[in-house]
């Protein structure tokens, strides 16, 4: 299990947020914060510029939600998710890892199997299809054949699209030889594109931080601005050995 790392980064103020560097608390006009209950702060990212060091972006939530996510905050550690569907790829102890850094809006939730090329084969018009009916963010888990572990968090559902897509929730992430996240850096929105012929996740100057071919048997994984990562396999090039889509019902 985890500990949960300072309420997971969860607090509740107004809809937008600016913090100056040499300030350690964020304040309005009056020089304090507006505190609405309704509402709830997700920080999603953080990036530079000239009028604010730090830019917060929020979300609105209901007050169940709220309510369900602050009960979660009073245990010190994340409980296991119940799966629904095998895992093939992850250990308890990995699960535990990653449950600490997935986005609050999915705690306490169920994983749910969408796809995995143990049960439906190798296809990247059966992961968009698998799709279907699911209104959540998407856990991908890739098995590549030296044993490596690694794969993304992408905020919404994956699809077909002619443009990039998602939120700055998505990231990548390296489970082998020991964790890592590469969360989003603010320099691009280029968090995922895909056609029928590959999938790709992170991007800019020509290389994409996680990208796999039509048939998810070969894919590469290159240094990229969206998220600053390294490269996720132990050589840019790799062969696919597994591969796992989990969303959070």
């Amino acid at each position: 299990m985890c500990s949960r790392p300072n309420l997971c980064g969860i607090v509740l103020e107004c809809i937008f947020v600016s913090q100056k560097k040499d300030d350690s608390s964020n304040t309005g006009e009056n020089g304090s914060i507006d505190v609405i209950e309704q509402l709830e702060l997700q920080e999603v990212a953080t990036y530079n510029c000239r009028e604010v060091d730090l830019v917060r972006q929020m979300t609105i939530v209901t007050i169940e939600e709220a309510k369900r996510r602050l009960s979660l905050l009073e245990g010190e550690e994340l409980p296991l998710p119940e799966l629904i569907g095998k895992c093939s790829l992850l250990s308890t102890e990995q699960i535990s890892k990653l449950i600490c850094h997935l986005p609050p809006r999915v705690e306490g939730y169920s994983w749910a199997l969408i796809y995995s090329t143990y049960e439906h084969g190798f296809s990247l018009k059966t992961l968009y299809r698998s799709m279907n009916g699911y209104d959540s963010p998407v856990l991908l888990i890739i098995k590549d054949s030296k044993d490596n572990l690694f794969g993304a968090l992408i905020s919404t559902p994956i699809r077909v699209s002619d443009h990039y897509y998602g939120t700055g929730e998505t990231f990548l992430y390296n489970l082998t030889p020991e964790f890592k996240k590469y969360s989003w850096t603010g320099s691009n929105n280029f968090f995922v594109k895909g056609d029928f012929d590959s999938l790709a996740i992170g991007g800019g100057d020509g290389y994409f931080g996680l990208w796999l071919d039509g048939d998810i048997y070969h894919g590469n994984s290159h240094p990229c601005q969206t998220f600053n990562n390294d490269c996720l396999s132990e050589h840019e090039d790799f062969v696919v050995e597994g591969l796992e889509a989990w969303g959070f019902v």
